[in-house]
Formats: C-alpha cells, sequence, structure tokens
C-alpha cells in the first residue's frame, strides 16, 4: 500500500473549527474535505455505525445554528442549499469518524485533525491565564489608587502650609 502524501496543514483545520453550544465542533462537509470523502459517504457511514457516535461526540444543528454558520462562514454557504442539516463533530466524534471510514487518508489526517484541536484547546488556556494575571493585578493595582490619592494629598499640604491661627501675640505686652 502506497503512503498517502498529506498536504493538509493543521492551521487550515484550526480555521474550520467553530464553537457551537459551547463545545469546539468541525461541521460534516469541512470534515469530509479533511478527509478526502463526500459529505454523503461520512454520513453514511456515522448512520451505520451510530453506536459510536453518541452526543459528547456529534450532533446535529438546529435550523437557526445552520443559518448562523451560513451567514458566517463563508465557505459553508454550499449548505445553504441542504433541505438536511449539518451534523457537527467534536474532537472525539472526528477521531471516531476517521476510524469508521477507514480510509488512509482519513487516519493519516486524523492525527492533523486532533493537533488542531489540541493547538486551539492551548490557546485558549493561555487566554484564560492571562486574564487570570491581569485580574489580579488590577485587584493589586486598586488598593493602591487610595494610597497614592493619600500621598498626594500629603505633598499638597507639605507644598501650601496653613499654620494654624495664633491665640497668643508675640512681643511686648503692656498690660
Amino acid at each position: 500500500m502506497a503512503k498517502v502524501k498529506s498536504i493538509v496543514r493543521v492551521g487550515t483545520i484550526q480555521q474550520r473549527i467553530l464553537l457551537i453550544r459551547g463545545d469546539k465542533v468541525i461541521v460534516d462537509a469541512d470534515l469530509a474535505e479533511v478527509y478526502g470523502v463526500p459529505t454523503r459517504r461520512l454520513n453514511e457511514q456515522v448512520k451505520r455505525n451510530k453506536s459510536r457516535f453518541p452526543e459528547d461526540f456529534l450532533f446535529q444543528l438546529t435550523h437557526e445554528e445552520k443559518a448562523e454558520v451560513i451567514a458566517n462562514c463563508d465557505h459553508l454557504s454550499k449548505l445553504k442549499f441542504s433541505k438536511a442539516l449539518p451534523f457537527v463533530f467534536t474532537e472525539h466524534g472526528a477521531i471516531m469518524a476517521a476510524s469508521v471510514l477507514n480510509s488512509p487518508k482519513a487516519v493519516e489526517v486524523s492525527v492533523f485533525v486532533v493537533r488542531a484541536f489540541v493547538q486551539l484547546r492551548e490557546v485558549i488556556a493561555g487566554h484564560k491565564e492571562l486574564a487570570r494575571k491581569i485580574g489580579q493585578l488590577e485587584r493589586k493595582l486598586s488598593g493602591h489608587d487610595d494610597q497614592i490619592q493619600v500621598m498626594v494629598e500629603a505633598i499638597k499640604q507639605l507644598m501650601d502650609p496653613k499654620l494654624p491661627p495664633r491665640t497668643r501675640r508675640i512681643g511686648f505686652n503692656q498690660d
């Protein structure tokens, strides 16, 4: 068997990963294209192996979600004319799809799909860590504002001292 050359880049796959219902997913048409099979064939294999695709691996979009995906993803505009609602695959569902397709390209490309999901997860984790550190810095600095204001007031008082009124006169008193 000849080794299949892979020309799919992780970045290309990452651009196709969407956030729907709080899950990072890839639309069936995009996954089929990456795996080098028609969307129809991918969905046939999924239906034949339904027990391998629980809801956390695969779910079908609603009409509203489909319309939003079409509006936001130019490359999926052809879905507008499809009567069927598209399926979307999570990371685990995309790997399972490669196993049920059982084509050399699908098996090889599944590695790139996994790497794309992992890199996306790392980027998101990095953003969360950065947001946490910024929050800590803001909390730390918010207390300094009051302290700085007190110091400014003290400096102003030192620059313009107002002497208390004198109750005793200085000098010779003839009483």
